[in-house]
């Protein structure tokens, strides 16, 4: 994958027309309930043609997830390193990463819901990944904790909360809905912040570079 030069802007998934139908089928009727002669027959082609490329439906939700998790984790990443070491700007740099991706790919993220659908092998590998992601935002949280620019101590808490509140953003996000997704990325900064008893300082200063850049 390329270096990452904004962030904030997530590029279109570039997804094969393979992966487009089985993406469409899976959020559609979800993976128990998606057969790959549906996709094959979304996609205009046989299934053995698709058989050709994917060796069954299983590698291709694992495809589609790696792309999604490559896609969250280097932006995530890529924000966090432009932060820096402040915690309250590394901690907004992360969630506004990671609530902008469950918005501008809210169909690819929601299918991080089908983790229970992976074999086992499958499923270590995308947890580990998963887990990584997580240990940068506790690392954050650890930190701004030392330093005393955040007083919650549930640390492990507070940073499965954000996740899942992020994650949240992709079952619920209508783009066609009143708030595009730096707003709604803003709001769930704030919305961390506020978890983790961010100064009002820090909190100021984050609220007013996030209105200059929306």
């Amino acid at each position: 994958m390329s270096a990452i030069t904004d962030w904030r802007r997530y590029p279109d998934a570039d997804l094969p027309p393979i992966l487009q139908a089985s993406l469409a089928e899976f959020v559609e009727h979800g993976y128990d309930g998606t057969s790959v002669r549906n996709i094959a027959g979304r996609l205009g082609v046989t299934v053995p043609a698709l058989y050709y490329h994917y060796e069954n439906k299983q590698a291709l939700l694992v495809a589609l997830l790696e792309r999604a998790m490559d896609l969250v984790d280097s932006h995530t990443r890529a924000a966090a390193d432009e932060a820096g070491a402040d915690p309250v700007a590394r901690l907004a740099a992360i969630v506004e990463a990671i609530a902008l991706y469950m918005a501008q790919h809210a169909k690819l993220a929601f299918l991080h819901s089908e983790l229970r659908s992976l074999t086992d092998e499958h499923r270590a590998r995308y947890v580990a990944r998963r887990d990584a992601l997580e240990s940068l935002l506790r690392d954050c949280l650890e930190q701004g904790l030392r330093s005393g620019e955040f007083s919650t101590p549930w640390v492990a808490d507070c940073a499965r909360a954000i996740l899942s509140m992020c994650q949240g953003i992709a079952g619920w996000y209508d783009p066609h809905g009143a708030d595009d997704p730096s707003a709604i990325a803003r709001r769930h900064v704030q919305l961390s912040l506020s978890m983790m008893g961010a100064s009002a300082t820090g909190m100021s200063v984050t609220a007013s570079e996030g209105a200059h850049q929306g």
